[in-house]
C-alpha cells in the first residue's frame, strides 16, 4: 500500500527528507528487513567457518572457491541490472496504469448535468439513476480486484442495500448467465436511459447525446482496464527469471565476497574487515527494488 508523506516534506528546511529515511510505516525496512537478517546470517555462518573450523588446507580449497565466485558476481554472467531494470520499468508502469484507470465519475457526471435537462421531480431522478449506473458498474469491477471493496460488498444484496441497485434491477442482472464479470450491464441500462431521454427531449440535440456517449465510452474503457490488469498480471516466467537472478547473484556473493586471508597477498583482499558494507549496500539496493516491484506489481 502507498504510503502518504507529502505533508512531512511541504517545508524545506535543513535535513527535512532525514525524518523520511526513519520511517517504519510503508518503508522499505519493514519490506526487507527479514531478508536482510537472513542474507547476514549466512555471511556471518560462512565467515565464522572460515576463520575458525576449517584447516589451513581446507581454508586453501575454500579462498579459491571464493575467488571464483567472486570472479563470476563481479561480471555480467548474471545480468542483475539488466533483468531487474526491466521487471522494475514493467512493474512500475502497470502500477501507475492501474492508478490512471480508475473510472472516476466527475466528467462523467458534469456532462450528464450540463446535458441531461429538467428541473422537475423526473428529471432529478433521471440524472441521479444515470449516475446511480455509473457508480454501480465501478463497484462491480472494483469488488472483483479489491478485497477491501469486495468485503464491503460480499454479496449483490448488499449492493443493493447501499442503494446502488433495485431489487427488479438485481433480477436482470441475474437474468443473463455469464462466465465473465458482468460490470458492463449498469452501463448497457446507463445508454438505454440515455437514448430514452433524448426521444423525450430532456437531452436536447444529437450532438448532446453524442457526448454524453462518448464520455460513458471513457468511462467503460477505464472499467475495462482494470478488469484487464486483474486478468492478466506480469508473466510469471519475468518474476521468475528475475527473482533468480537476484537471489542467485548475492548467494555467490555470500562465499565471493568474503574477506580472505590478507597475508596470502590475493588481489583486492589487503583488508580484513569483517563487515561487507559495499555488499550489503548492494543487497539493501537490488533485493529492496525487487520487493518493492513485487510488492506493487499484483
Amino acid at each position: 500500500m502507498t504510503v502518504s508523506y507529502s505533508l512531512e516534506v511541504a517545508n524545506a528546511r535543513f535535513a527535512g527528507f532525514s525524518r523520511l529515511l526513519f520511517r517504519w510505516k510503508g518503508s522499505i525496512y519493514r519490506l526487507l528487513y527479514k531478508e536482510l537478517l537472513v542474507f547476514c546470517s549466512v555471511y556471518l555462518f560462512f565467515s565464522l567457518f572460515y576463520r575458525f573450523l576449517l584447516t589451513r588446507r581446507q581454508q586453501d580449497l575454500f579462498e579459491r572457491i571464493a575467488l571464483y565466485c567472486d570472479q563470476f558476481t563481479n561480471t555480467n554472467y548474471i545480468p542483475v541490472l539488466f533483468v531487474l531494470g526491466f521487471y522494475v520499468t514493467l512493474a512500475f508502469n502497470r502500477w501507475w496504469g492501474q492508478y490512471t484507470s480508475f473510472p472516476l465519475p466527475d466528467n462523467l457526471m458534469m456532462v450528464v448535468s450540463g446535458n441531461v435537462h429538467g428541473t422537475d421531480e423526473k428529471g432529478r431522478l433521471l440524472r441521479r439513476t444515470l449516475m446511480r449506473y455509473a457508480n454501480l458498474s465501478s463497484v462491480l469491477i472494483l469488488r472483483s480486484i479489491s478485497t477491501r471493496v469486495h468485503k464491503r460488498f460480499p454479496t449483490l444484496d448488499h449492493i443493493v442495500e447501499a442503494g446502488f441497485m433495485t431489487l427488479e434491477e438485481l433480477k436482470k442482472f441475474e437474468s443473463l448467465h455469464s462466465d465473465f464479470n458482468k460490470y458492463w450491464m449498469p452501463l448497457t441500462w446507463f445508454s438505454n436511459l440515455a437514448s430514452r431521454a433524448r426521444e423525450e427531449s430532456r437531452v436536447r440535440d444529437d450532438i448532446a447525446l453524442r457526448l454524453l456517449m462518448d464520455e460513458l465510452n471513457n468511462y467503460r474503457a477505464k472499467c475495462s482496464l482494470l478488469f484487464h490488469y486483474d486478468w492478466i498480471s506480469i508473466p510469471l516466467v519475468y518474476t521468475q527469471v528475475v527473482t533468480i537472478a537476484v537471489y542467485s547473484f548475492f548467494g555467490f556473493c555470500v562465499i565471493g565476497r568474503q574477506f580472505l586471508n590478507p597475508e596470502k597477498g590475493y588481489k583486492d583482499h589487503r583488508l580484513d574487515l569483517y563487515v561487507p558494507v559495499f555488499t550489503l549496500l548492494q543487497f539493501f539496493f537490488y533485493t529492496g527494488w525487487l520487493k518493492v516491484t513485487q510488492h506493487h506489481h499484483v
